[in-house]
């Protein structure tokens, strides 16, 4: 597991990002406490389609335009794995 913060909005202090991979089972979780919010996704699923589902699930959360950003980095940060 890795742990990561990031400022969710601009001024605050930044919040814990938790990513887990589950290589045996192929799947990544991503979670934000501070949102009460978790994602996960499959190794089989297409880039394009988790980037979307992603910022579709965090805009419920936060603004678009921060969900945009967010996403991107949680992405590359689930991509390190």
């Amino acid at each position: 597991m890795k742990i990561r913060k990031t400022p969710l909005v601009d001024g605050q202090a930044p919040a814990y990002v938790y990513i887990y991979e589950n290589r045996k089972e192929e799947y990544v979780v991503l979670a934000i406490p501070a949102l009460e919010w978790s994602f996960s996704f499959s190794y089989e699923e297409e880039a394009e389609a988790v980037a979307q589902r992603l910022g579709m699930s965090l805009q419920k959360r936060i603004g678009h335009e921060r969900a945009a950003v967010l996403a991107d980095r949680l992405l590359g940060w689930a991509r390190e794995m």
